[in-house]
């Protein structure tokens, strides 16, 4: 009784362990962004633009933005990147993210509706 009581609690500790771990290579942030058209999400140029290079940031695993709230909700790996890394890219991308600015090369880049 006590070899299966044992082995119980041993298989019991390592899905304990295991979920603790996946809870650390999981992040999620909300960033605060700035949208100045109503369209951007659903743009040519910047609707894509999200699409393909929010993914291309390393270890962003995937973003929801909502134009509504001007927000990205950001779920990433810290393991492989950190925060400030992905504000960096998304002020690439010509958005300003939190206190990170938009680069002059990101606005230039887009459409002129969406330029800040």
């Amino acid at each position: 009784m006590k070899k299966v009581i044992m082995a119980i609690m041993v298989v019991l500790f390592s899905i304990t362990s295991a979920i603790a771990q996946e809870k650390k290579t999981n992040g999620k942030a909300v960033i605060k962004t700035t949208l100045n058209c109503d369209h951007c999400k659903e743009c040519e140029t910047c609707g894509l633009k999200f699409k393909t290079e929010m993914l291309k940031i390393k270890g962003v695993k995937m973003y929801e933005l909502d134009d509504k709230k001007m927000t990205f909700t950001v779920y990433y790996n810290p393991k492989k990147t950190n925060l400030q890394t992905i504000k960096e890219g998304i002020s690439k991308l010509g958005y300003d993210a939190d206190e990170v600015k938009a680069t002059a090369e990101g606005l230039a880049s887009l459409d002129g509706c969406c330029k800040i």
